[in-house]
């Protein structure tokens, strides 16, 4: 019965990237690592002596080799002393476009990422309704 209880409930393709991030909310800015990262959220190392208000949005930045920056308007929604779980609720359409592309060339299976980008749309526009 517990293995019914702790089912897989992520409809996003996660991927492991070994990358690091900045995370700005209000005048405190941390970097962390990336454990995981999918169209939906992303998953850090928790940042040494953060302190993150749970009930104000931040931006979490990362730049690729190219200088391509990927950002997202995230809320925390769960943490403990080794990770921080973030859920993105806002991302413009050009680090869209490169997290896409991204998880694309990380999954090996180049229509997943384009059946999670439109499950993405599907729910914008179902939220914004």
């Amino acid at each position: 019965m517990a293995s019914a209880k702790h089912t897989e409930r992520r409809r996003y393709t996660r991927i492991g990237f070994d990358a690091n991030v900045t995370l700005v909310q209000g005048n405190e800015e941390y970097d962390a690592h990336i454990v995981d990262l999918s169209l939906n959220g992303i998953l850090v190392e928790t940042p040494a002596n953060y302190q993150i208000d749970t009930q104000q949005p931040a931006v979490i930045s990362m730049v690729l080799a190219d200088d391509t920056e990927i950002r997202m308007h995230v809320t925390l929604v769960h943490n403990n002393a080794e990770l921080l779980g973030f859920h993105c609720d806002s991302i413009d359409l050009d680090s869209i476009g490169h997290l896409r592309r991204l998880i694309e060339l990380n999954i090996n299976q180049p229509h997943a990422a384009e059946r999670v980008l439109k499950e993405l749309v599907s729910e914008e526009a179902l939220q914004n309704q």
